[in-house]
């Protein structure tokens, strides 16, 4: 493990440290994927000082293969080097108590991934998405009683409003189990959270991180000649063509040029773009080869940005019509 690869940031308030680079499993450890290469992968992170792994329950195809596949491939030996996180809330099995944010679900659907991965904890459990029909007191004090119960060292959320977050931490915090860290969507393409939910972290002393900092590969050179075959958009998974359109393309060539001039890749300028921001601890990235995850970390050796390179980006997506 090379910790002086990258540098790591403080979650939150917390004293849990985060690689500014982390690994996803969202893609690329389902069934049908070479196991050499997952295992390639893995070490290849390893190797790039990447410590933080995030997983889902349903995170496959089929639902459960990458939890199964991380635990097949992950050595032991390096348990207490490493933070593993997964989530729940996602439609997992038939019938009534199969999905959700209810009591009966998350701790089942935790346990059923603790068997999968091989561990007796996870470092981080997030509720993957809100539930509606679930009362929010009921959802915290089920992350409260994995905390107390060993299930888990650390409470997230993922996909919540800035309003439920809020509400979420303060109920966490009264129970005595605070809220580490928030996964939402950011990216040059998608600056949502930037209205309001980063306030709302900073104000609570909650980490941020990030998942689709690379807009599902959009922000890559990977789509600037059109779609290429074999991709997420000419297969339609997570990336539907309609996506791909001339505005974001010629937003995308502008910021090649500007990648260019700063000695950069695309997908280094948007990784380091979204961790231009100390609200942000890491970026969740993934990778379908070890070449491709040691070319992303790269993003670190380039973080810092001129007041003119920023204004340059935001004019570039201004001018393509592609502000979001």
């Amino acid at each position: 493990m090379d910790y002086e690869r990258q540098p790591y940031r403080r979650c939150g308030r917390s004293g849990l440290l985060l690689p500014a680079v982390s690994l996803g499993l969202w893609h690329n450890f389902g069934e049908g994927k070479p196991v050499d290469s997952q295992r390639a992968i893995l070490h290849k992170a390893f190797e790039l000082g990447i410590t933080h792994f995030d997983i889902a329950d349903r995170y496959g195809p089929p639902i459960g293969a990458a939890e199964s596949a991380f635990g097949r491939i992950f050595p032991r030996s390096l348990r207490d080097e490493v933070v593993i996180t997964t989530k729940g809330s996602n439609p997992m099995w038939d019938g009534p108590y199969g999905k959700g944010n209810s009591r009966k679900h998350l701790l089942a659907t935790l346990d059923r991934s603790l068997t999968r991965l091989g561990l007796d904890y996870v470092d981080i459990f997030y509720l993957h998405r809100e539930d509606a029909g679930t009362p929010l007191e009921e959802q915290v004090a089920t992350l409260d009683h994995m905390v107390r119960t060993g299930r888990a060292l650390y409470a997230g959320v993922s996909n919540f409003s800035p309003e439920h977050t809020a509400e979420a931490a303060r109920l966490l915090r009264d129970l005595g189990t605070p809220l580490l860290v928030h996964q939402p969507p950011y990216s040059l393409l998608d600056r949502r959270i930037e209205g309001s939910l980063l306030g709302v972290l900073e104000q609570e002393g909650v980490g941020c991180v990030v998942y689709s900092p690379l807009a599902q590969g959009l922000l890559t050179d990977r789509y600037l000649g059109g779609i290429p075959a074999g991709s997420r958009a000419a297969e339609g998974r997570f990336l539907t063509p309609d996506r791909v359109t001339p505005e974001v393309l010629a937003f995308v060539r502008s910021l090649a040029e500007l990648a260019s001039a700063r000695g950069q890749t695309v997908a280094q300028l948007a990784l380091a773009w979204a961790l231009r921001d100390p609200r942000i601890t890491s970026v969740l990235v993934g990778a379908s080869s070890p070449e491709q995850l040691e070319a992303n970390v790269g993003a670190v050796d380039g973080l810092e940005f001129t007041d003119e390179e920023l204004a340059a980006i935001d004019r570039a997506a201004k001018e393509a019509g592609v502000e979001a």
